[in-house]
């Protein structure tokens, strides 16, 4: 039996005997009859697709848009952030584990639906500025996603992905319309280190070129992990991607490992690897990258990429101080890269 927060999934087709095939992420699941996708949260039942999780939430929060991390979409204001259950990756540092690897059986018997237009609700009574679907993969409870960011639009809200950037092109271009900004990760420039997670490289470099060029306020971030993707030469190769296939004003948000999940018995990350891997991005030509999780004052800030001048001071997730006026830096008048008031 489906649970209630079932509803007939998007971008499948029948493939005979029963089974169907899940046209939603890279993955492509032939799925059998009462059979899930890797992803645990879309069923097979009785030759169509269902998603489990439509409202099925684990979690809400509201955050400042940086702890996406977003530090050039509206920075200082508030998003409502929420998830389901479920993932179609499989990283084995995941810090969201609990949700992002949970089961679709003891999900659905433990959420409670949840509309749409419910939580636009929960949005607009807590002030915030837009919605970040954050914490899993956003694409896995892509029917949600969709049908609440079109109904925020309707109220003026912007729509934020955090995301793993496993999306096949067209449900890309369907949410498109709705889609404000991205932070997506880039895991590492290996396609050996990604089919460990559970996936491929090409897959999340095609959606990166393919939201630059719908207009997509991008974002990037690299977790840095000891023995995986912390060498020059791969830290060298994901900045020039950056910077030659999404632009130098794309930022970069570089971030310390540290144990969790199934990596308990790996290192944490030096904090000389993140400033050396900020250095290498800056001589492939980036003009924003920051150190995301480091506590020294300065790693955070925004910069003018011209004279230097220090725009926007960060502690933690919280602005200090702002001082850009109409997208320019006061001083000599230069356009900072972005999304502002």
């Amino acid at each position: 039996m489906l649970p209630v927060s079932s509803k007939e999934a998007l971008y499948y087709r029948p493939v005979g005997n029963g089974k169907v095939i899940c046209e939603l992420c890279p993955h492509y699941c032939e799925i059998a009859e009462n059979q899930k996708g890797r992803c645990h949260v879309r069923q097979n039942e009785g030759g169509k697709l269902y998603t489990l999780v439509y409202g099925a939430i684990s979690i809400v929060n509201v955050d400042p848009v940086e702890k996406k991390p977003l530090y050039h979409f509206f920075p200082g204001r508030k998003t409502f952030s929420f998830a389901p259950y479920g993932c179609n990756l499989s990283c084995k540092y995941c810090i969201n584990w609990e949700i992002s690897q949970q089961k679709a059986a003891r999900s659905s018997a433990e959420a409670k639906a949840i509309s749409p237009s419910a939580l636009v609700d929960y949005a607009v009574q807590n002030h915030c500025m837009g919605i970040a679907y954050t914490y899993i993969e956003p694409s896995i409870f892509y029917e949600l996603s969709l049908d609440t960011a079109k109904i925020a639009h309707e109220h003026g809200l912007k729509n934020i992905y955090k995301t793993n950037g496993y999306i096949t092109a067209e449900p890309l271009k369907a949410i498109n319309p709705y889609l404000d900004a991205a932070n997506v990760d880039l895991k590492s420039f290996s396609d050996a280190s990604y089919r460990s997670f559970g996936g491929r490289l090409q897959p999340v470099l095609d959606t990166l070129a393919r939201m630059k060029s719908l207009g997509v306020w991008l974002e990037v971030t690299t977790l840095i992990i000891p023995g995986i993707n912390d060498s020059t030469e791969e830290i060298g190769a994901m900045a020039r991607f950056i910077a030659q296939s999404l632009g130098c004003d794309t930022p970069w948000h570089l971030s310390r490992f540290f144990p969790a999940y199934k990596m308990q018995e790996t290192p944490s990350t030096p904090e000389s690897t993140i400033l050396q891997a900020r250095d290498i991005g800056r001589q492939a030509g980036l003009r924003y990258v920051y150190c995301s999780n480091l506590s020294q004052k300065g790693y955070k800030d925004t910069l003018c990429h011209h004279c230097r001048n220090p725009l926007v001071t960060r502690l933690g997730h919280q602005i200090v101080v702002n001082k850009v006026k109409d997208r320019r830096c006061p001083i000599c008048q230069t356009v900072l890269a972005g999304r502002f008031e």
